[in-house]
């Protein structure tokens, strides 16, 4: 009987831990550092420029409010790789649509994860679990 308590008293403990070590952190990267950075590797063309909200405005809107949200696996990553890694999802996504519909900026962008907005004109926010890391950004597709 003292063996099943302590049995128990171990898993519960474990799973307490283990509960812990998955749930999200909030994190904010530089967003200009990381869109320079996949621009420099070829990871964007180049071709479409991103503007966090605050930052640029002006031009011709021709989508308004689009949003993405991208995860990937963060397991065994730091949060500054995988947040780096999907964020060039997130903006692989958008500077494909707006070539598609003839744009070449990607303005007013926040954060937007679990659709609550926070706005920075430096940042971008990632959260990331123990196995995933996921970035969710809105924006407006404009034509300069």
């Amino acid at each position: 009987m003292l063996i099943k308590k302590v049995c128990a008293a171990i898993i519960l403990c474990c799973g307490g831990i283990i509960s812990a070590q998955a749930a999200d952190e909030t994190h904010h990267f530089n967003f200009k550092e990381a869109v320079e950075r996949a621009v420099a590797d070829g990871t964007l063309d180049g071709s479409v420029k991103f503007y966090l909200a605050g930052t640029k405005s002006g031009g011709h809107i021709i989508a308004k409010g689009l949003v993405t949200n991208k995860k990937t696996n963060g397991f065994a990553k730091t949060a500054e790789n995988a947040c780096d890694h999907v964020l060039r999802s997130a903006l692989i996504q958008f500077q494909n649509t707006a070539k598609a519909k003839g744009a070449n900026a990607v303005t007013n962008l926040v954060s937007y994860y679990k659709s609550k907005e926070t706005q920075s004109t430096t940042t971008y926010e990632c959260h990331k679990g123990a196995a995933i890391a996921g970035v969710a950004l809105k924006g407006d597709i404009v034509k300069f």
